[in-house]
């Protein structure tokens, strides 16, 4: 027998020159997964493919490591896609490892062959597949270099299984470890960085946006700074939450599509109005971060810092500064040095609009009512929470939620969700896969009974591979935004927005984590106390008032006016 190694073998040990450490994989490829097992690379058994994915996404927006996923061809490669979709919009790196058929047996119609190239194109920056055994590390480089650079995103390898099982001679030693990311950093244009800088320091009333690539540069630090050192008011995205300490007096919070009645930033509405110079940061500019690109006024300057330049100018015309937001932001502070004055004006606008906000929600927030309002289950989340914890929401109103009435502790505190195309079901693997990037940290996760139901088996799974999270679910028996959202839009909504009742305490217990079911609001904080010192996974299950809506801009006035013709 040869003593040279399988191209599942060499596969193998350039992952673990990557610094991967955890695979999230179901066996598939099966010699790559025993091949990284011989090297004590841990296999992460998700239950279900599109699960994977977004445990992979998770990891990777905690570690600054890209995720690695593996999945069989055909039909356990197609639930990839979802997962990947969203990695790719939310500039998530991810290396997907999927197996194909074999080569000879290629366009002969073999068991579960797919066109996995045109099935991966439309959701990764980069697909190739093996032929060529000895070209197999040429092409696992490339797929981590693709995804680790520039704006980061997933990369798809094919691997046909008999190419695994080749021998053949290694290549030339390789030392570089491409497993990080930002792999390549890359400045501004210093010329446009003075530029930049010329109108931030003369501006009248100047704001900064930080958007999720804040959190991808590792640039939350060099935003703080911009804040505290040029006197800047800072507002965020939802995926740019936690980029600033949202207690600090030149803190908007997020604004976006949540500027509707009760909302935090509601009555900072006329400080963005107002700007004359807005400095944007790794935001896509998109419609909820922008409430439909009407939030910005129309006669500022804009200023866009992004690594990718497709973003730079795509909705708002902008001095453009392409480059990594950390180091663009150094150097543009840099040159801000000394220029910029404290403005006390926006510093009491800003705690005006807080106060007055305050006495507004607090009836909300001190409710004793039954079902639940999730105001008043975000005020005892607030006291629960350490500037370390790690918060993690489904789509829908679970985002809403956290990002409007939880605050940020400390600059870089990560808030997480799945913002790229708002898929329901990924709160639960995506706080999954964060817990195991960064085991120390609590982990806690909020998701809606409608997403929650996409991912029960996962419960399972976090406790078989012990990754310990506290899930609270919103338990109130309806799809409620597309509810609200068609008697928004239609004054009407379909059957299919009510579910029958679900005990999810009892379906955690069966997957043998722990299960708590809260009916009283005065119940819950004394649940998530005892779950955040528990050593194992607990779900809290409260039942939730169904009527409650979050601070969505589109639904002001006509939702009420909608129910209330309804109860005539």
């Amino acid at each position: 027998m040869s003593n040279e190694p399988t191209v599942a073998e060499m596969i193998a040990g350039s992952l673990a020159r990557h610094g991967v450490e955890i695979l999230f994989a179901q066996s598939l490829p099966s010699m790559v997964a025993l091949s990284a097992e011989d090297l004590n690379i841990r296999q992460f058994a998700y239950r279900t493919e599109t699960a994977g994915a977004a445990m992979a996404d998770g990891f990777a927006r905690l570690s600054g490591r890209v995720g690695v996923v593996m999945a069989q061809n055909g039909p356990a490669a197609t639930l990839l896609v979802p997962g990947l979709a969203e990695a790719l919009k939310s500039s998530i790196p991810i290396v997907a490892l999927v197996q194909d058929v074999n080569r000879p047996q290629a366009d002969r119609n073999a068991f579960q062959e797919l066109d996995h190239i045109g099935l991966f194109q439309p959701v990764s920056k980069w697909v190739r597949r093996v032929t060529e055994p000895d070209r197999a590390i040429d092409y696992l480089d490339m797929a981590f270099a693709v995804a680790a650079s520039g704006r980061p995103g997933p990369a798809v390898l094919l691997l046909p299984a008999d190419v695994l099982l080749e021998r053949v001679k290694p290549p030339s030693a390789r030392h570089a470890a491409l497993g990080t990311y930002p792999l390549d950093r890359s400045i501004a244009d210093p010329q446009r960085i003075a530029e930049a800088a010329d109108l931030l320091a003369k501006a009248r009333h100047p704001l900064v946006v930080a958007g999720g690539g804040v959190h991808l540069s590792g640039a939350a630090a060099e935003v703080a700074a911009l804040q505290a050192n040029a006197h800047l008011p800072v507002m965020t995205t939802v995926m740019g939450k936690g980029a600033v300490d949202e207690t600090h007096p030149l803190s908007l919070g997020v604004a976006g599509y949540n500027l509707g009645h009760m909302a935090p930033a509601r009555d900072l509405r006329p400080l963005i109005e107002q700007a004359d110079v807005v400095l944007l940061i790794g935001t896509r500019t998109n419609q909820n971060g922008t409430d439909s690109w009407a939030l910005y006024p129309d006669g500022a300057k804009y200023i866009h810092i992004d690594v990718d330049p497709a973003e730079v100018g795509r909705n708002y015309e902008a001095l453009r500064l392409v480059g990594d937001a950390k180091l663009t932001l150094a150097a543009l502070l840099e040159q801000l040095r000394g220029r910029r004055s404290p403005d006390a004006g926006v510093a009491r606008a800003i705690a005006d609009a807080r106060a007055k906000h305050a006495e507004e929600i607090a009836p909300l927030m001190q409710s004793n009512a039954s079902p639940v309002h999730p105001v008043r289950m975000m005020a005892d989340l607030q006291q629960v929470l350490t500037p370390d914890a790690i918060v993690v929401a489904d789509a829908s109103y679970s985002t809403l939620w956290v990002a409007c009435y939880l605050k940020a502790l400390r600059s870089g505190m990560r808030f997480i969700t799945p913002r790229g195309l708002a898929g329901l079901g990924w709160g639960l693997p995506l706080a999954i896969g964060a817990k195991m990037a960064q085991p120390q940290s609590p982990v806690i996760c909020l998701v809606g009974d409608g997403g929650f139901a996409h991912v029960w088996s996962e419960l399972e799974t976090a406790h078989r591979m012990q990754a310990k999270i506290v899930l609270t679910v919103l338990n109130n028996g309806v799809l409620a935004y597309q509810k609200d959202a068609e008697d928004v839009k239609f004054n009407r909504h379909t059957s299919a927005c009510y579910f029958t009742p679900v005990d999810h305490a009892q379906i955690a217990r069966v997957c043998g984590c722990r299960g708590v079911r809260v009916e009283r609001p005065s119940e819950y904080l004394p649940a998530l106390r005892e779950a955040l010192a528990a050593n194992e996974t607990t779900v809290i299950d409260v039942i939730t008032d169904p009527q409650a809506y979050p601070p969505i801009t589109f639904f002001d006035e006509t939702l009420e006016r909608v129910r209330a013709e309804r109860n005539k």
